[in-house]
């Protein structure tokens, strides 16, 4: 019994054994089935057809390889792809880009190489793929000619206009006998009565004029005409004098007449008074017509010209409006409100409009030229620039810096930077920003334009020419702080450099700095030996 429970198992075991080996062989069989055609395919052949923008890190860093063996670099064409190469980046650190193939200084791993002309790569766009479009709400706008039919609107008050004020003053010594005016701001007609007075300066005039009157011989045609002089000069109207001529009898009181209809601004004397030659005796002003004052900001102020038509409401006259123009832009900036003031002049036929009185403007700004227009959503204002985002076929979207002008009603005028039927982003353009910062892209919606890279200057000693790279001792570099040393130099062109260099030449060099790369010389000479010691 004991031995034929051993044999079953035993056999047991046995099937197990086989089994389980029957179903590890099984696996590797399908796992190198899966992995033969990977491994079996080499990585350049594979992605020369394939465009580089959608590579592996896998198949990146074999290229960076690749690029090693062959020496190349950015700027340079990749003959298995055709397409030039922008930079190398680490996938890990996408903003920051070099120059040539290298190991990662941030990962243990190899550069990647950025390509231009890619379907999902360029130097200066972002492609986003429908889907995303999609789900980010993008939206887009045409780029229409047209022009800004616009009006500036603005609120001021009504003030008297001041050239149609009249001033009223005495003549001569006299005395106020009688006023038909009692207070200021009463109303008065054209040629109504305003005051009476008796002047006896007058009286001395007008008789020595009857006597030579009543006089007839030869000479007295002078005698009076010196007489009416003289009454000119003691200050009485053409009219006063031509009553005294005709009535034959002195006319010593003078009635001061309205010369315009409107109101009395002021009133300076009162019954009995005594006045003065050249005193002021009251103010009329005019209701014809009326200023009203607005302010208008000064970045819309260039927009209006005198002559410009008005139409203007206030809610003490409900119902009715008032034409008028502009007269004049008044010289002054109001600090605080950084507004101008534009002096419109209205008609006030019925003296309606008084001082005080709160008026609504809207001022017609001259037609303008026909310009590019856009939704005014698609401007970004960064500060020093404005900047619209272009689509472009194949879901490219590139920032482009545009010159706005007006905008009115939701349309901005574009006076440089786009033409007629470009697409321009409404909504989502920080996004696609992101993604280029991302990406490390040229053109970046924010971007300011690169600096100028600084130049220094120094002396060196040839050590040993390589390609286009020369290894240089020189002495220490103040402005970098740097001390004498040995190190590498990128060359300038062939064109640029002396004949015959050679290791122990002395040279005198200008270089600038690179971005992940070797400092690069802009210009050399050769220096005569003993020169700099």
């Amino acid at each position: 019994m004991n031995k034929t429970t051993s044999l079953i198992a035993l056999a047991a075991v046995a099937a197990l054994v086989a089994v389980g080996g029957g179903a590890w062989w099984l696996g590797m069989q399908q796992g190198m089935g899966h992995t033969t055609p990977a491994t079996a395919q080499p990585v350049e052949s594979a992605t020369a057809s394939d465009d580089p923008s959608l590579w592996t890190i896998r198949q990146g860093e074999e290229a960076t390889r690749r690029h090693i063996r062959e020496s190349l670099k950015a700027g340079d064409v990749d003959p298995a792809t055709g397409r030039r190469i922008l930079n190398y980046h680490d996938p890990m650190v996408p903003c920051k880009n070099f120059e040539t193939p290298a190991k990662s200084p941030f990962m243990d791993m190899m550069l990647v190489p950025r390509y231009a002309g890619g379907d999902a790569a360029d130097a200066s766009s972002v492609t986003v793929s429908p889907r995303i479009q999609q789900n980010l709400g993008l939206r887009t706008a045409p780029v229409v000619e047209g022009s800004l039919v616009s009006e500036v609107t603005a609120v001021g008050n009504v003030v008297w206009n001041e050239r149609e004020q009249v001033v009223l003053s005495s003549r001569a010594m006299g005395f106020v006998e009688k006023l038909h005016v009692k207070a200021a701001l009463d109303r008065v007609a054209a040629g109504a009565p305003l005051a009476e007075l008796y002047v006896p300066d007058w009286v001395a005039a007008q008789e020595e004029y009857l006597a030579l009157a009543r006089l007839s011989g030869d000479g007295t045609d002078t005698l009076k005409d010196a007489a009416r002089q003289r009454m000119r000069q003691a200050g009485m109207a053409p009219a006063h004098i031509e009553r005294v001529v005709t009535s034959g009898a002195v006319q010593p009181r003078f009635t001061l007449t309205a010369p315009i209809a409107g109101i009395v601004s002021e009133l300076m004397v009162r019954e009995g008074a005594t006045v003065m030659p050249g005193m002021t005796l009251m103010r009329l002003q005019g209701t014809r017509t009326v200023w009203a004052e607005g302010a208008v900001p000064e970045s819309q102020a260039a927009l209006l010209q005198p002559g410009a038509r008005v139409r203007t409401t206030s809610p003490g006259a409900p119902g009715q409006t008032f034409e008028g123009q502009v007269q004049a832009l008044l010289p002054e900036v109001d600090a605080l409100t950084r507004t101008i003031r534009a002096r419109v002049e209205l008609a006030n036929p019925q003296g309606r409009l008084v001082p005080g009185m709160l008026v609504s403007m809207r001022l017609d700004r001259p037609k303008a030229a026909a310009t590019l227009l856009v939704p005014s959503d698609a401007v970004i204002h960064t500060g020093r620039r404005s900047v619209v985002m272009v689509a472009e076929e194949g879901g490219r979207f590139r920032p482009v810096e545009v010159t706005a002008g007006l905008e009115v009603g939701g349309q901005t005028e574009i006076n440089a930077g786009l033409a007629v039927g470009q697409r321009v982003v409404l909504s989502g353009q920080f996004l696609i920003d992101s993604e280029a910062s991302l990406r490390g892209l040229e053109a970046r919606l924010n971007a300011e334009p690169a600096p100028t890279p600084q130049r220094y200057t120094t002396d060196a000693v040839i050590d040993a020419l390589s390609g286009d790279t020369v290894t240089l001792t020189h002495p220490p570099i103040e402005a970098l702080k740097w001390p004498q040393m040995q190190m590498d130099f990128k060359l300038p062109p062939r064109a640029q450099q002396p004949r015959d260099l050679e290791a122990g030449d002395r040279l005198q060099i200008e270089f600038e700095m690179q971005a992940g790369d070797v400092p690069r010389i802009t210009s050399l000479q050769r220096v005569a030996p003993g020169i700099g010691k």
